[in-house]
C-alpha cells in the first residue's frame, strides 16, 4: 500500500501537500460559508457562482496549460503556483478581517484563485511521475488522493471551528501559511533523483494532446464519465451547506459532514493504493455506487443519517477519481502526460461551470434534496456510457465455465494505435502500443 514511501522524493512531496491541502480544504469551506451567510442571505445560486468562476479557467485555459506543463521545469513551475495561492489566500483573510469584502470582490478572487489553479493542477498531477517509476506510478496517484482526503477530513473540521471562534478571515491566513508547506518540501527535492521526462521528438504542439485522446476510446470514455458526475455530482460544498441549514446546523456542523464525506473519500484512496493497477472497470463501477449513494442521501430524514450516507458517497467518489487518474497516467504516452491530464483536469473540474450553476438554482427552487438527486441522475448516466461501452467493446462476455456469470476478458491483447505525428521526424516512427484496461500491465526496463 505505502510502496511509493520508499523514494525520498515522493516522502517529502508526500508531507509538503498534506500540509498544503489541509489549508486548502480549510480555505473552501470557508469561502463557501462566506458566501452562503455573510455575503449573500443563503443563496445557494450565488455560491454555484462562485465555483464556477473557480473552475472555468482550467477548462478554457486547458490547451495552454496541458503545453505549459510538458514544456516547462514542473517543480518552479509549481512553487509559482503555489506562491501566488499563497498571496491571494492571505488578501482574502485581510479584506474579510478589514470587513471590505463584497460579493463582487469574492468573484474576482475566485476567477484569480481558478486562473492559477488551471496552471498548477496539470503540473502537480504529471509530476507525480517525475518522483517515481512508472510501475508504481498508480501507487503514488492513490496516495496523494489518500493525502488529498487526509486533509479534508482535518481541513473542514478545524474550518468550523475556526469560524464559529475567531471568524472567516482568520481561516484565509492560517490556508496563506500553510502553503509555505509545499513551497518548502519543493526546494528539498533532490532533483538529480527525479525521473528523466520523456520529450515528443520536434517541436511540440499544444493539439497533440487532443489529437492523442481522440485515438483512444477508452480515455473518451473515462473523461465522459468524470463530466457528468464531476459537473452535476461533485458540488459538496452546495449539497453539505445547503444540507446543514435544512436540517439547522451551524458551520461547524458543515465542517464536519465535510469531514465524514473524507472518512469514506480516505478509506476509497488506501483501497486504490493497494492495487496493482488502475482498471477502468473500477471507474465504471464507483460511478454506479456514487449513483446509489447520493440517492440514498437525498432522502435521509436527520442530520446524522445524512452524514453516514456520506461516507459511501465520498469512497465511491475517490474511488472512482484516483482510479481515473491512475489510468490516464499509467496508460499514456510520456511525452504528451502534461497534456493530456490537463484536459482530464479541465475536463474533471470545468464541469463545474456546467453543472454548479444550475446545481445551485435547483438547490435555491426546488431545496437541496432534489438537487442532490439531480447528481444521482448524473451518476446512472456516467454508468450507463461506461457500461455501454464495456459491452459494444466485447471486453463483457459470459464466462464459459459459469453459468450466469458475466465476466471481463483479462486476455484481450494490447491495441495498436498508431503514432501521433509529433512532427516530421516523428513521421516514421514505428506504432506505439497502448494497453487496453484489460492487458496485463508491463514493468518498466
Amino acid at each position: 500500500m505505502f510502496r511509493s514511501f520508499s523514494i525520498f522524493n515522493y516522502r517529502v512531496w508526500f508531507i509538503g501537500a498534506l500540509v498544503s491541502n489541509i489549508g486548502a480544504w480549510m480555505q473552501a469551506t470557508a469561502l463557501s460559508w462566506v458566501v452562503l451567510t455573510e455575503l449573500t442571505d443563503n443563496d445557494a445560486a450565488a455560491m454555484g457562482v462562485t465555483m464556477a468562476l473557480q473552475f472555468a479557467p482550467p477548462l478554457l485555459l486547458v490547451g495552454v496549460t496541458g503545453w505549459v506543463a510538458d514544456r516547462f521545469d514542473r517543480r518552479r513551475l509549481l512553487i509559482l503556483t503555489q506562491s501566488l495561492l499563497l498571496v491571494l489566500g492571505v488578501a482574502i483573510g485581510v479584506l474579510l478581517l478589514l470587513g471590505v469584502m463584497t460579493l463582487p470582490i469574492m468573484y474576482a478572487f475566485a476567477l484569480a484563485l481558478g486562473v492559477i489553479a488551471a496552471f498548477d493542477n496539470p503540473a502537480r498531477q504529471a509530476f507525480v511521475s517525475d518522483l517515481v517509476a512508472r510501475e508504481i506510478a498508480s501507487n503514488a496517484v492513490a496516495l496523494n488522493a489518500a493525502s488529498f482526503n487526509g486533509a479534508r477530513m482535518i481541513g473542514p473540521a478545524v474550518a468550523g471551528l475556526l469560524i464559529v471562534a475567531v471568524g472567516t478571515g482568520w481561516v484565509f491566513l492560517v490556508n496563506g501559511i500553510t502553503f509555505l508547506g509545499m513551497i518548502v518540501a519543493l526546494m528539498l527535492i533532490r532533483i538529480d533523483e527525479l525521473v528523466p521526462r520523456v520529450k515528443a521528438p520536434g517541436a511540440s504542439r499544444l493539439a497533440d494532446g487532443f489529437r492523442y485522446v481522440a485515438r483512444r476510446p477508452d480515455l473518451i470514455v473515462t473523461f465522459s464519465m468524470v463530466f457528468l458526475v464531476g459537473a452535476f455530482g461533485m458540488n459538496f460544498p452546495i449539497f453539505a451547506s445547503t444540507m446543514a441549514l435544512e436540517f439547522g446546523q451551524e458551520a461547524d456542523g458543515y465542517g464536519l459532514l465535510s469531514s465524514i464525506l473524507a472518512v469514506g473519500s480516505l478509506a476509497g484512496a488506501l483501497l486504490a493504493a493497494r492495487r496493482d493497477r488502475a482498471r477502468i472497470r473500477v471507474v465504471i463501477g464507483g460511478t454506479l455506487l456514487f449513483a446509489v449513494a447520493a440517492t440514498a442521501s437525498a432522502v435521509m430524514p436527520t442530520y446524522w443519517a445524512y452524514a453516514a450516507t456520506l461516507m459511501f458517497t465520498g469512497f465511491a467518489v475517490v474511488t472512482m477519481l484516483t482510479t481515473a487518474n491512475g489510468f490516464v497516467q499509467t496508460t499514456t504516452d510520456p511525452a504528451l502526460r502534461g497534456r493530456v491530464l490537463a484536459l482530464y483536469v479541465a475536463i474533471l473540474m470545468g464541469g463545474t461551470p456546467v453543472g454548479a450553476p444550475i446545481v445551485g438554482w435547483v438547490a435555491a427552487e426546488f431545496g437541496p434534496r432534489v438537487a442532490i438527486l439531480l447528481g444521482a441522475v448524473a451518476g446512472f448516466a456516467a454508468f450507463a456510457i461506461g457500461a455501454t461501452w464495456l459491452i459494444v467493446s466485447g471486453r463483457l462476455h459470459r464466462s464459459e465455465e459459469k453459468r450466469f456469470l458475466l465476466t471481463i476478458d483479462e486476455t484481450r491483447p494490447m491495441s495498436v494505435v498508431e503514432p501521433e505525428r509529433f512532427s516530421d521526424e516523428a513521421a516514421s516512427a514505428t506504432p506505439m502500443r497502448v494497453p487496453d484496461d484489460t492487458a496485463p500491465t508491463r514493468r518498466a526496463s
